[in-house]
Parts: C-alpha cells; structure tokens; sequence
C-alpha cells in the first residue's frame, strides 16, 4: 500500500516536476510510489531498452521501492475506458491516499491526457457494484506538478522546499541521458539547467533555496500554521 501514487505520462516527467518532492517524501517516511503511463519511446537519440536502464537508474537515484510502467501507447495516449480500467486497477491495488498528475494545461497531448485519464480512474476506483478489478477505493486527492511545454508562468496553489533534496533530484534527472544529456548541444544550456532555475525562482518566493510548485483543483485544508515559510 502506498501513500502517495506519482502518474507520470512517460519516464523521466517525475523526476523533471516532482523529484525533490518525491525524496523528501521518502525521507519523511512516506510510501512512494511512480507509474509510468508509456514507454516514453520513440525518441530521437533513445531506445526502449536505453530507456529502461535509464528509468532503472533514475528510480535507484530517488530511492523509490516501488514503480511501474502500464505499457500505455507513447505519442497516442487517450483517456479510454480501456486505459481507465487498466489504472484504476492500480489505484485499486496500491490504494494510495494522494495522487500526483500532470498539470491539467499543456500542449503535449499526453500530459493532457493523463490528467483526463487520471482524474476519470480516481472516480471509477470507488464504483461499488462493477466488474472492475479489486475493491472499492477512493484515493482522497489529486495534486498537481507541472512538466508543461507552454510557455506560461506557472501559478501554483503552494510549494515544496526541495532544498537539501536537489542533489538527488539532479542525480535522477541526469540518469536519462538519452533524453537530458546527449541531446544538449555544446556551450547551452538544457533541461536540467532550465528545471534549476525554476526551482530556485520558487525557493526565492517562499525564502528557501529551492522549491518546486503544485497546483489544486480544490481547497487545500490546514489543521495547523506551524509549517508556513514565511
């Protein structure tokens, strides 16, 4: 069982939006886990199986104990019944109380789809009186990270001091050469340098090194201040 489920619509999205977050997490004792929606191939300098190594490599750096791939087309990803079934049987399975999706804007029709897809399995997953797979569970959240291709500024609901956590996150991130790494032509800056000074633009708002931004569709409830940055 886990307490947080992070859906990603390929290999290498946790790690770009939610890394840090992930690794304090598991720091605070939290169970963790990652689901992979597609392969993420094909790439232009990839391979199923470099990504495979890569997303091995990337899930040791996190210290995750668990993560999946659902095997879900790359590039055609659609909210079908089929796929929501196929998700809402892990939500069922792992019966997380905290799901992490994309950010429900983007241009990249998978992001986009995953949201979609998401959110439909999230209500399927407490249909009693259904042939679906396992029991009855109702995940009590969504969160949502951004791994966008719009050029917007994102406007979160709040953010997550990722500061001692950053090491790590760059660890993981740089584990998926293929896609961050190879394809960075000489002299400019990439991905990895791009997803840094964003986090250290959030940090920079709430007074701490480096933050990474979620957004909520719904109120976020408190029962204390105590862990107000201010």
């Amino acid at each position: 069982m886990l307490d947080a489920l992070v859906i990603a619509p390929h290999p290498d999205d946790a790690e770009l939006s939610m890394g840090g977050t992930i690794v304090r997490l598991i720091q605070q004792g939290w169970r963790v886990g990652v689901l992979d929606l597609t392969s993420g191939e094909p790439t232009p300098l990839g391979t199923p199986e470099k990504r495979v190594q890569e997303t091995a490599e990337a899930t040791s750096a996190l210290g995750l104990t668990w993560r999946r791939n659902l095997g879900l087309p790359n590039r055609n990803l659609e909210p079908t019944l089929l796929h929501r079934r196929s998700l809402t049987a892990v939500f069922r399975e792992v019966r997380p109380r905290l799901l992490f999706a994309p950010y429900w804007e983007d241009a990249h029709p998978d992001h986009t789809a995953a949201t979609k897809l998401v959110e439909d399995a999230r209500f399927w997953s407490k249909l009693s009186k259904s042939d679906l797979p396992g029991e009855p569970f109702h995940p009590s959240r969504i969160l949502y990270y951004f791994s966008v291709h719009l050029k917007i500024v994102e406007r979160p609901s709040f953010l997550f001091d990722i500061s001692d956590q950053l090491e790590t996150k760059i660890a993981a991130m740089r584990a998926y050469r293929s896609q961050l790494l190879d394809n960075v032509p000489a002299g400019k800056p990439g991905t990895i340098d791009s997803v840094c000074d964003r986090t250290r633009f959030w940090g920079h708002t709430v007074g701490v090194r480096h933050a990474e931004p979620f957004a909520s569709r719904e109120p976020v409830g408190l029962t204390g201040l105590d862990q107000f940055l201010l």
